[in-house]
């Protein structure tokens, strides 16, 4: 009989927390994300170091930010955003190639994955992590869909140290709003996102210039975003 009940409550536990997962995802289509696991895993370290933690952000919603934002994203990021369901079969080849070769594991490769990695998980590399991030992945697209969750990343990436989201970025280090942000601008922003708290884009290095000519290079090649939507 007890067997019988802890197999009960643990199946009611089980679609609880499915239940509420869907909710909360639900709930995130609609209201802006202002903090996200990072960011306080970010606030401890500051601590830890002695200094005073803070966070940087302003949400603004997807038509306050540049177009040229856009096209740096897809150019740098993920090119086949647009049109893809979440999961790049390159990165999951590449992922699966450096397992076998006992490397480290993979971040996210496309947009959808860093964002419900970001959102919904803590940033460590375990198989784990993986797996919700994966499941949270498949939820945000079937829920939020492409505009949403590109609206998500633009705010909440990281831009700097404690600075977050592509309009915190854009004032820090131009002085002007994320809608008012040129193609350079764009382009030199996205550069630094492999490591945003070591690259400078106020003061760009080699590296950061060869990144953003590169990103400048391909943003004429991919897809515009958001797609106009036809009379």
């Amino acid at each position: 009989m007890k067997k019988r009940s802890f197999r009960k409550i643990f199946w009611r536990t089980i679609l609880g927390l499915w239940l509420l997962s869907i909710l909360w995802v639900v709930l995130l289509k609609f209201i802006p994300v202002w903090y996200t696991p990072l960011m306080f895993i970010r606030c401890g370290e500051a601590i830890i170091d002695g200094r005073e933690p803070r966070i940087e952000r302003t949400w603004v919603p997807l038509e306050e930010i540049s177009p040229y934002y856009f096209r740096a994203c897809l150019a740098s990021e993920d090119n086949l955003f647009p049109t893809h369901y979440g999961f790049s079969e390159k990165g999951i080849k590449q992922a699966w190639e450096n397992n076998k070769k006992g490397k480290k594991l993979r971040g996210g490769s496309t947009i959808s994955q860093q964002t419900a990695k970001n959102v919904f998980t803590c940033c460590t590399r375990t198989w784990l992590r993986k797996g919700i991030e994966t499941y949270y992945t498949i939820l945000i697209e079937l829920i939020w869909g492409k505009e949403r969750i590109m609206e998500v990343y633009c705010n909440i990436a990281e831009m700097g140290d404690g600075v977050y989201g592509v309009e915190a970025a854009a004032q820090r280090n131009f002085n002007r709003s994320a809608k008012k942000l040129n193609a350079s601008q764009a382009a030199l922003i996205v550069a630094a996102l492999p490591n945003p708290r070591v690259y400078s884009i106020s003061h760009p290095g080699p590296y950061m210039r060869k990144r953003q000519s590169k990103i400048l290079w391909l943003m004429p090649k991919v897809r515009q975003f958001p797609e106009k939507k036809k009379e």
